[in-house]
Parts: C-alpha cells; structure tokens; sequence
C-alpha cells in the first residue's frame, strides 16, 4: 500500500507545487491568513461551481420553454420540424450507408432502379438532409439564451470592473500580487463565468449536435481549465479584464444568429458587421495592448512568471481572424448558415 501511495503522493505535490503556481518566496500557508472580503482565492472554492451549473442548466430548459419560445412564435418561427421525405427503404440504405450526396453516375442507377426520374431523387436526398436538421425554433431558443447570459454578464462585469482600480490601470493587476484580497463581486463573476461554462459542457450532449462538437468539446474545457488556472494563483484581476474583452461580442453574434432565424436579415447583416468591428478591436487591438501591459509587469516583478496562457489566447485570437477575410466572410455566413463552425470558434476563443 506504501508503494501505491507513493506515486500518488508525487504527483499530488507536483500538481500543487508552489514553484508553478506562486512567486518566489510564497506558499500556500501565507494565502491561509485572513484578509478583507472573501480572503483569498482557493482550489476548494470551485468545487461551488457544480451545483451551480446545474442550477444554470435547469434556468436554461425554463427559459426556453418560458419565453423563449413564446418570443419566437410570436415573431412568426414555425413550430413545425422539416418537410419529411417519402419512405424508400433503397434510397434510405444508400443515404445511411453510402453517401447523403450521391453524384450524377450514382442519381442515374438509382432512377433506373426506382424508376423515377432524377430530378425526383435530388429531391428525396435534399428534403432526407434537412429531415435530420434541427427546426429553426429549437435553434433560435439556444440562442436566446446564450444571448441573454452573455448580455447579463458582461453587464455585471462592466458595472463590476468600472470601480475598480485596475481597469483604469491594469499595472494595478499585479500591486502587491499575490496578496489581493477576493471581494464578493469579483468571486461571483468568476464564479458565474465558470459555472456557465461547465453547464455548456454539460449540455452540449443534449444541444443540437453540430459538426464542431468535438472542436467546442475541447474549447470548453480549455477555457474552463484557463478560469480555473487563473483564479487558484489568484491571477483574478487579470481574468475579470480578459473575460470582460471576449463577452462583448459574444452577445453581438448571438443577437445576429437571433435577426438571421427571424428572417430580419438587414438586421442580421448590420449586426454581424458590428460584431466583425467589436471582434477585431476588443480581441486584436485592446487586448493585445493589455497583454503588452501585463507582460512588461511581470517581467518587471522578477518573482513572477509571463502569463502564458494570456500569450496563448492573443494567438488563438489572431488565428482565428487570419482563417478568412472576416467581415465579408462574415456577412456572407450570415446569410447562408449562421450556425457555421467558423462563426462559432470566432465568438468563443474566451
């Protein structure tokens, strides 16, 4: 039993070794003492997180029944699913098992073997692809959602960050870093950040499946894992600036998705375009001189490490700008698929 306990015991030192998470000359014990407010950020302080989102998942399901869909009825979305394709047991088995986009040599044996014509099979496959499409109604409540929490929440943050003194001089973020006391507001937006986020892995088994499920799968967890990360060293002034610079465009991409399901698409056009603004201002101008700030801060504080995962995410933002032209491609998406895997990642790099 010794034996077995002994690898167990090494890495749970190495996984919370002080040299990783605190500067030199700090331990764990001086995070211990008292300090003003809620003291100081702790790893058992997420274990709160759990309950709390699975109570922001079941406000979800409420919300969308409650008012989301009501909200889109009365809007003039259909509650009605997709036009159901005619039965044919041969075309369903090539459907399921060969190819959901049969080409013109395969459309011709299969008119010759039913006897209708080709055009009738184009049909078929096209109304059989959108049969498995989720209706327009289940995709505009998601939404709705989705812009209701981050509307909410960047609100809260605003509110939260203009008194303090660290959004008017983010030096401020590293002043006598680590000993920055956890005060009810800053626990709370963290708090209601992670939550958040863990309710979308959660429901991202019972969301309309998407081609990217795996790509926000591990988008979720990395963005769960850089909160988490940020908040235990007590790097939270630094996180409250980041996650208040990527939810201001999150909303702007919900509320186009909203405009596009709802057919107002001159609406959905302008708010794509403003998003594309925010986007490339908040993401590449604001937040890479923020990033600049931090950086030269602790290297100025030589017993602090560069924040890495800062660097990380201003390079999966510029990354995720550099795929295409991105005010044009976005418009154009807006139009033809707003559920785009491109349109998504872009929203969600937080």
């Amino acid at each position: 039993m010794a034996t077995a306990q002994g690898p167990l015991s090494l890495l749970w030192g190495w996984l919370w070794s002080e040299r990783f998470w605190l500067p030199e000359n700090v331990s764990w014990a001086d995070l211990e003492g008292p300090a003003d407010g809620y003291g100081y950020p702790r790893g058992r302080h997420i274990l709160s997180v759990f309950p709390l989102a699975a109570g922001i998942f079941f406000v979800r399901l409420l919300f969308e029944r409650f008012i989301a869909k009501p909200c889109a009825l009365r809007i003039g979305i259909e509650d009605s699913g997709p036009y159901q394709a005619q039965p044919n047991a041969i075309l369903e088995k090539v459907f399921i098992s060969i190819t959901k986009y049969p080409d013109k040599k395969r459309l011709e044996g299969l008119s010759k073997q039913l006897d209708w014509n080709v055009r009738k099979i184009q049909c078929w496959f096209r109304h059989r692809r959108n049969q498995d499409k989720p209706p327009t109604l289940t995709k505009f409540c998601e939404s709705m959602w989705r812009f209701t929490f981050y509307l909410c929440i960047f609100y809260y943050g605003i509110r939260f960050l203009w008194s303090s003194p660290w959004f008017w001089d983010i030096r401020q973020c590293w002043h006598n870093y680590p000993f920055q006391p956890l005060s009810s507001g800053l626990y709370y937006y963290y708090i209601m950040e992670l939550a958040f986020y863990w309710s979308l892995m959660f429901s991202q088994f019972t969301d309309i499946k998407r081609k990217d499920f795996l790509i926000m799968f591990v988008h979720h967890l990395v963005t769960i894992g850089l909160i988490s990360f940020s908040y235990i060293n007590n790097m939270v002034r630094v996180g409250t600036l980041i996650m208040c610079l990527h939810d201001v465009s999150d909303f702007l991409l919900e509320a186009a998705k909203l405009a596009n399901y709802a057919k107002y698409q001159r609406l959905c056009d302008t708010l794509f375009v403003i998003f594309s603004a925010v986007f490339m201002v908040t993401r590449l101008g604001i937040y890479p001189f923020c990033f600049s700030v931090l950086f030269y801060s602790t290297f100025a504080n030589r017993t602090q490490e560069p924040y890495c995962p800062a660097f990380t995410l201003a390079c999966a933002d510029l990354l995720w700008t550099l795929i295409g032209p991105l005010l044009p491609h976005t418009v154009f998406l807006a139009r033809s698929d707003p559920d785009s895997e491109y349109l998504a990642w872009l929203a969600s790099q937080d």
